[in-house]
């Protein structure tokens, strides 16, 4: 029996010349107790289509109706979950739901009402923290309250924009088991947007893609026919998701077209970055650059730990750490939330002080920040009332004071017109995309040709396209520069497809290298070559069976 169903929706904004189509001859039909996944990206329209069938906003053409009769506005029989909390901050967790059941069962006792509330800060796992206010919890609980107040209200369909998008892979992971269990208990219609190809073959019957606009409409269909309940390590094995999940990322990839980096016209000028305060400024000593040596203990950590002091005594975040580096190499760091990943990179940083063993760089130890080491946070941190251009030129020029003006223009030129920034260089960065400011971060980080860049998340906070082109964009770069690398990532396909060396973490406290994976295939590397080859699930099942395990204890 049909419970939903879209007819020709279409919707747009602005006025005359400047209206833009947002969405258009959106069909869809769903039957009761069916989950369905809508697949896409940022500025695909998914915000505005979830928003149309809660009834928030009203399309421009066609048609929505529920059980037969149209959808006029918001109601209780649509619950919706998006991807901010929206939650009261001087209320407990019990009284944000309390305000939908309040509204929605206005008529019920009291009793039944406590009762109702109850039931559902429970049925998420929170029956602990049913006093605590949203300040005093986590971003994954405070989501968690969110799901519990829009099933407590009874609704018929479940809408949830995005909810898990934030989280960390561990707290997305246990909440998508939550919405599972809770989906299985209850049969609600649920539709989920999303841009995890991953969470919508674990989660849905059926995974629809939303093309990118302007004028976004549905693509094909695809059936998941995965029987339940479906196990993240069993499913790494299934020849069925395998297909399935290479054909839905094949399509998103082609009707997002590539965002590769430009050719650039410009040529690199044969001159060295002073990154070291012991340098002297001779020309004649900083140029050309030399061919990289590759040793093979250019970094090391030795026996790194960092102690924090807490009203219980000193607790030791990461303790024992050690790994050595080959000048060149790209590694990969992974763990769950809270294992120190970032603590070390901090500390390599020269950001966070070191409490006990030590880390070398080029024969060096470093005991502070420097320009020999280059970062990029998950945020870029850029100068909104600067042009990109600028931005990066503030770095070069305090590595490059040595070299001709026209040089250090050219060595900006070079690398912004790299991650495919040529036509917006002199734009400001507050006119920029989110995904156009983290190129701008990475273009500045490989400008300052450090002895070691290293990258906190950097695409942690975007959507899957923009993040698949921009590791395209890196891995680009990269192979140009043979720059020594770390990145702390929670994304397990990421870290095997950039690295040469992927480095798994234990929990905290006292994290430590757990396991090294060495990933043994040849560059340059691509999404889809990653899919087709043969080694890439066993490398995927080594380090999704590792984070299972620690996750376990």
């Amino acid at each position: 029996m049909t419970l939903l169903a879209l007819q020709g929706v279409a919707k747009s904004y602005g006025e005359g010349a400047a209206r833009t189509s947002v969405l258009r001859d959106i069909n869809l039909e769903l039957r009761e107790g069916e989950f369905v996944a809508i697949v896409g990206f940022s500025g695909s329209g998914k915000t505005t289509l979830i928003s149309a069938i809660a009834g928030l906003i009203e399309p421009d053409a066609g048609t929505i109706t529920k059980n037969g009769a149209p959808i006029r506005g918001p109601g209780p029989d649509r619950g919706v979950v998006f991807q901010s909390y929206s939650l009261m901050p001087w209320l407990t967790v019990q009284g944000n739901v309390a305000l939908a059941v309040n509204q929605v069962f206005a008529a019920w006792p009291k009793e039944k009402r406590a009762a109702q509330v109850r039931k559902y800060v429970e049925m998420v796992g929170l029956g602990p923290a049913a006093e605590k206010r949203p300040a005093e919890l986590s971003g994954g609980m405070r989501q968690r309250v969110a799901v519990a107040r829009a099933l407590a209200a009874s609704p018929d369909i479940l809408l949830l924009d995005e909810p898990l998008s934030a989280l960390d892979a561990l707290t997305r992971a246990n909440l998508q088991d939550e919405i599972l269990r809770i989906w299985e208990q209850d049969r609600k219609t649920v539709i989920l947007i999303t841009n995890d190809v991953d969470e919508g073959l674990l989660m849905a019957d059926r995974v629809i893609p939303l093309k990118p606009g302007p004028g976004a409409t549905f693509g094909p269909e695809f059936a998941i026919d995965l029987p339940r309940p479906r196990l993240r390590t069993e499913m790494n094995h299934d020849p069925e998701f395998k297909r399935l999940r290479s054909e839905i990322t094949q399509y998103l990839l082609g009707v997002g077209g590539s965002a590769a980096a430009t050719a650039a016209t410009i040529k690199l000028p044969p001159v060295r970055p002073n990154t070291s305060i012991d340098w002297k400024l001779d020309t004649t000593a900083l140029k050309p650059a030399p061919v990289p040596e590759g040793r093979e203990r250019y970094l090391e950590f030795t026996q790194l730990s960092k102690v924090y002091p807490t009203p219980r005594g000193p607790v030791a975040v990461v303790e024992d750490f050690n790994l050595k580096v080959r000048q060149g190499e790209f590694i990969s760091v992974i763990g769950h939330s809270g294992c120190g990943k970032s603590t070390v990179l901090s500390m390599c940083a020269g950001l966070n002080s070191i409490s006990g063993g030590g880390i070398i760089l080029d024969g060096k130890e470093i005991d502070g920040a420097g320009p020999d080491r280059a970062v990029v946070f998950q945020a870029p941190s850029l100068f909104p009332w600067l042009t990109a251009f600028e931005n990066v030129y503030l770095g070069v020029a305090s590595v490059y004071p040595h070299a001709e003006q026209s040089e250090r223009d050219d060595i900006v030129e070079y690398y912004l017109t790299r991650v495919g920034l040529a036509d917006a260089m002199h734009k400001k960065a507050s006119e920029l995309s989110n995904g156009m400011k983290q190129r701008v971060g990475i273009a500045r980080a490989f400008a300052l040709s450090p002895k070691l860049l290293l990258l906190d998340e950097p695409f942690g906070m975007l959507d899957s396209l923009t993040r698949w082109e921009l590791q395209e964009v890196l891995m680009e770069v990269w192979d140009r520069t043979k720059l020594t690398a770390i990145m702390i990532t929670h994304d397990v396909d990421e870290a095997i497809l950039l690295a040469d060396r992927v480095v798994m973490m234990t929990n905290g406290p006292r994290a430590r290298v757990g396991k090294v994976v060495g990933i043994d295939i040849p560059r340059p590397r691509t999404r889809k070559g990653l899919l087709e080859h043969p080694d890439y699930y066993d490398y995927r099942e080594s380090v999704i069976g590792f984070l299972a395990a620690c996750d376990r204890h």
